[in-house]
């Protein structure tokens, strides 16, 4: 069974009739740079963000995520740039996409800011055939590895005041293939549109509240809503649950250790069928902020 499951997730991802999926997380109020570029410098501090994620523990060839990015504002009216690593493994293809990006804010009002961002990026796909457990070991087609390079482009659109944020996104506007004419295959990556939001209820001194949701739409596939609940305790302890649409649901927690460094922990449980043959996903992140006790500022409770 594990080896159907295994040819059918290899199927959505190299053939012509599916798209091929951007790396998804249920932590995203968190890593909100790789979705929407212009959340870059909106922090006011220089961010180190490291994040990784097991998916579907337990399944031969189950996607793994590496994510690491590093963004900071660099002028006084937090104009920001950003630098991410993400690296994608699933079964025998592995997906390494390098990005940097700009991002400009325009302040509309004392309170509301829009932050304009662009981004550039360079994907790497390498593709190890040799690596499937096939019939015919000598089948010229199921053998060798792909490699491919293609770059993109990214744009996004990020409001956001101390209580609430608002944000639209087209992380890869750029539609390509990697083809090879030797195995006649195809990999396609489709664009992916996002839009997300979050807003903070203040319950009292000690207690916080953010409901957050956000929509992933993709030609050719069914639209993806996630929608989350936190809890922030103290400014120190984080509690949630998260629903992603006829998916998963999943438990989150997280700690602010110090000023300047923040983890988080969330477990994915699958309500599709697939669960019954996997131990959920988990994902974990931590956070850095730089200079936190300086000329930069961090406005508490920071939910985004």
């Amino acid at each position: 069974m594990n080896k159907k499951i295994l040819l059918f997730l290899i199927s959505l991802c190299f053939s012509p009739c599916f798209p091929q999926q951007q790396s998804q997380y249920t932590q995203y109020m968190y890593n909100t740079m790789s979705i929407n570029p212009g959340y870059i410098g909106t922090r006011g501090v220089p961010s180190v963000f490291g994040m990784y994620r097991a998916q579907w523990v337990g399944l031969d060839g189950a996607p793994e995520t590496a994510n690491f990015s590093i963004q900071s504002p660099i002028t006084a009216n937090g104009q920001g740039v950003g630098l991410s690593i993400i690296n994608d493994k699933i079964g025998p293809s592995s997906e390494t996409v390098l990005s940097i990006g700009y991002s400009r804010p325009i302040q509309l009002s004392e309170s509301l800011t829009m932050s304009l961002g662009v981004s550039f990026s360079i994907d790497f796909l390498q593709v190890d055939f040799n690596k499937l457990n096939v019939y015919d070991p000598d089948d010229p087609l199921l053998t060798g590895v792909l490699s491919e390079v293609s770059p993109n482009i990214g744009a996004g659109v990020y409001f956001y005041s101390d209580k609430w944020y608002l944000g639209v996104s087209v992380p890869q506007i750029l539609e390509t293939q990697f083809y090879d004419d030797v195995k006649i295959s195809v990999a396609s990556q489709k664009m992916h549109f996002y839009a997300m939001g979050g807003y903070v209820f203040k319950l009292n001194e000690n207690i916080h509240f953010k409901p957050a949701a956000m929509i992933k739409a993709i030609n050719g596939a069914p639209l993806a809503v996630d929608l989350s609940a936190n809890f922030l305790f103290m400014d120190k302890l984080t509690l949630g649950l998260a629903y992603r649409w006829d998916a998963t649901v999943s438990g989150m927690a997280g700690f602010q250790i110090n000023s300047s460094l923040n983890i988080g922990y969330a477990y994915d449980y699958d309500v599709t069928n697939i669960g019954n043959y996997n131990g959920g996903s988990h994902e974990i992140f931590l956070r850095f902020d730089l200079f936190t006790k300086r000329q930069y500022r961090i406005t508490t409770p920071r939910f985004f």
